[in-house]
């Protein structure tokens, strides 16, 4: 009974599934047992990959001292660098908003002619006085020659009028001694008529004598105010000459006043330049007929300056004077010094075209940017003209 229990019992040593497992597992425990015993490629690669998977920020210096002084002189010079960068930065004030500006002159026509000599080209550099363009002058020469004739005659007009009126001097004193002969012959002919009426009275002198002495003294008496009268006519005279005379003189102011007007207007068929400086935008050519008040070109003057539109929180510690580093967009190599030369007492918004009114319920504040005229210490020496890109700072500590 029990013997035919123990043969119908299953072998599990000889079950092929447990023989399986048995010799898997014999196998791993054998790898295992290789891989803990050390000096072993695969125990030297497991203690690598370990070592790599677990750094140590401890020591990372002591594995790497010189890397890790570099990266400290690195941070160090860096730290230093941005103090000593805030340091100088903190004294200056600059903007980007900034432009060369000059002021252009408009060069116009203030008279109708043909251009017949046009002596410039476009962006040509020229000195002051120099001859920009002429404008045909034949018709000018003429007016001016005109009022040369005038101021001419004018002059002749008052020469004549003082030679009349020196004649006429002459004719008043030559009444004047015919009045005193008169009246030395009319005092004669007084006495004769006393002593013929004396004697008349005595009976020593005939009434024939007594008349005719009488009738002497009435003809001198007649030419002595015949005589008083040709010396206020020959004065009267000389008071109308006199007046032509002024008449003349006021002609001859008249005729000098067209004289200077037509020689005016004769210089300006002769256009020069005000400044020195470079004509631009040249808008005729020879032949070109020019009307009064027509632009003709425009005109750059040498001196220029920056306005630099900064804004108003920047203005605190900025003052006339304060030297003034220049950077120029069109000359990146080159640096350029100048000096605060005013403040525009206002913003620039005020003084535009359209001003902003503010007096609105949406009203937004906006910081507001001020105009401020930077002056070059010295010529810059380069070509510069209004509109050019400028960076400015201002030393203001």
């Amino acid at each position: 009974m029990d013997a035919k229990t123990e043969t119908k019992e299953p072998d599990k040593t000889r079950d092929p599934r447990g023989a399986s497992s048995r010799a898997r597992s014999d196998a791993s425990a054998k790898r295992k047992g290789d891989a803990a015993q050390p000096g072993t490629p695969e125990r030297e690669a497991r203690d690598k990959g370990a070592d790599n998977q677990k750094p140590s920020l401890q020591s990372f210096p002591r594995r790497h001292p010189y890397i890790s002084i570099t990266i400290l002189i690195v941070l160090s010079l860096a730290a230093g660098g941005m103090t000593m960068w805030w340091l100088n930065a903190r004294q200056y004030e600059w903007t980007d908003d900034a432009f060369i500006d000059a002021r252009t002159i408009t060069i116009g026509a203030e008279i109708s002619g043909r251009i017949t000599d046009l002596a410039v080209t476009d962006n040509q550099p020229v000195k002051a006085g120099d001859v920009l363009l002429r404008i045909d002058d034949s018709d000018y020469q003429a007016g001016l020659k005109q009022a040369d004739a005038g101021v001419t005659s004018a002059q002749a007009d008052i020469v004549e009028m003082r030679a009349q009126i020196e004649a006429q001097n002459a004719k008043v004193d030559a009444a004047q001694k015919q009045m005193a002969q008169a009246q030395a012959a009319l005092d004669f002919a007084k006495a004769e008529d006393q002593r013929n009426r004396d004697l008349l009275a005595k009976g020593t002198a005939t009434q024939q004598q007594a008349q005719q002495a009488a009738s002497t003294l009435r003809q001198d008496q007649a030419a002595l105010d015949s005589a008083v009268a040709n010396v206020a006519a020959a004065k009267s005279q000389i008071v109308v000459l006199q007046a032509q005379v002024k008449s003349a003189e006021a002609k001859l102011d008249q005729a000098k006043a067209s004289q200077d007007q037509a020689r005016t207007t004769l210089s300006r068929t002769t256009i020069t330049a005000p400044v020195s400086g470079r004509a631009t935008s040249i808008s005729v050519a020879n032949g070109s007929y020019a009307q009064p008040g027509q632009v003709l070109m425009m005109f750059v003057p040498d001196e220029v300056w920056v306005k630099a539109n900064f804004k108003e929180t920047q203005l605190d510690l900025m003052r006339p004077g304060q030297p003034v580093d220049i950077d120029i967009d069109t000359y990146p190599e080159r640096s350029f010094h100048g000096r605060v030369d005013s403040i525009q007492a206002g913003s620039g918004t005020a003084f535009s075209l359209l001003p902003a009114e503010n007096a609105t319920g949406n009203f937004v504040k906006v910081v507001q940017r001020v105009p401020v005229k930077i002056v070059f210490d010295k010529p810059p020496g380069v070509l510069l003209g209004p509109g050019l890109s400028v960076v400015p700072a201002v030393k203001v500590r």
